[in-house]
């Protein structure tokens, strides 16, 4: 109920009362303050959160900020700050004041929100953060602010640390105003906002099979699609390059998988490689289409397919799908296999060809 009327008349000590009876049920307590009256008494709210160890957020309004003293967070915008701290002309100013404030008022961490600026976190014990604005364009900014406050309740309810809860929060905020009038953002476009944050694992070059497993299943959790390929890779050349640029494209991350020195001297004979697995590998994970290098010993990678159990496994050249090795993991599973066209004029063979002459 609303009615746009302070309460200091008739019911500020039944209001208290009421909601200090449903506090020690709460996991999290918000307090949005629109300066209408309802908070008049937040102070002693507040004591009862920190007293039953709640989580206690505040959206702050006017400029007596002591009243929300021994809150968790406060989410001001800047505008609202700089009306306490004094005009904040650039981040190390705003920096310095928000730690200030929030060191004096006893809070774990003040949000800052600044429009098109994004979003600073200033925590007790860690590093200031900044997180970029989100949304590419900006229709409506109502409802922002709301926004913020209550995806970070969520995100910390759920147990995220403060800082991942804050991205998010920041990410969701980017959404709302993305969108004319007031609205929320839905759990899909909360989900693909967390989603994107965490990305792809730490590009992590070449790895080992054991840890590719652990990178796959984090991938899979995140819904990302998988494209493996695999070869010798001996003498790079333009054809390789469209070749794995385009395998990329086919999902979210590429794995290369590459015959070690004996098995390409058994397949391609004495003279080769000419280059070393290691120097192959390097080269590879060079590239910005690649993403994950690993080597293999057998005649044909079959087995480490089956184990890795790609969601695209790409071959290039003139191949039918049933002469891939691993074809047949990957088409149990509900997989693709995809056959390139190697860039026409172009090849290891050739190339080695050439520099004898």
């Amino acid at each position: 109920m609303d009615f746009e009327q302070s309460l200091i008349n008739y019911a500020n000590d039944l209001f208290v009362g009421f909601a200090q009876q449903h506090l020690v049920g709460a996991d999290l307590v918000v307090f949005s303050d629109y300066a209408k009256g309802s908070l008049a008494l937040i102070e002693s709210l507040i004591a009862r959160c920190r007293s039953l160890g709640k989580t206690t957020l505040v959206d702050p309004k006017g400029h007596e900020f002591e009243r929300y003293r021994g809150a968790t967070v406060l989410t001001p915008n800047l505008t609202e700050l700089e009306a306490v701290v004094g005009p904040c002309q650039d981040d190390a100013t705003l920096i310095a004041k928000a730690e200030t404030l929030r060191s004096s008022l006893e809070l774990e961490a003040i949000l800052v929100t600044r429009s098109e600026a994004g979003m600073t976190l200033i925590q007790a014990g860690s590093a200031p953060q900044h997180f970029a604005a989100s949304a590419q364009e900006v229709f409506d900014v109502t409802g922002a602010g709301d926004t913020v406050i209550a995806t970070l309740a969520g995100c910390l309810s759920a147990g995220l640390p403060m800082a991942e809860a804050a991205g998010i929060a920041n990410g969701a905020a980017g959404v709302v105003v993305a969108k004319l009038g007031t609205s929320s953002v839905t759990p899909d476009e909360l989900t693909k906002v967390a989603e994107g944050l965490r990305g792809a694992p730490e590009r992590l070059g070449v790895v080992s099979a054991s840890d590719m497993l652990d990178v796959v299943a984090e991938a899979r959790g995140r819904g990302q699609r998988v494209v493996m390929t695999n070869g010798c890779f001996d003498l790079l050349h333009p054809g390789h390059i469209a070749y794995l640029e385009q395998a990329a494209t086919l999902g979210d991350m590429l794995v290369v998988a590459v015959n070690d020195d004996d098995s390409v001297r058994r397949l391609k004979g004495d003279a080769r490689p000419v280059n070393a697995i290691t120097d192959r590998m390097a080269v590879l994970v060079g590239l910005s289409a690649v993403d994950y290098v690993l080597p293999f010993s057998e005649d044909t990678p079959a087995k480490l397919i089956e184990a890795l159990a790609p969601d695209v496994l790409v071959k290039g050249g003139d191949y039918i799908v049933e002469e891939i090795a691993g074809h047949e993991s990957v088409m149990a599973r509900g997989g693709e296999v995809v056959v390139l066209d190697f860039l026409e004029g172009h090849s290891t063979s050739s190339l080695i060809d050439r520099l004898s002459d």
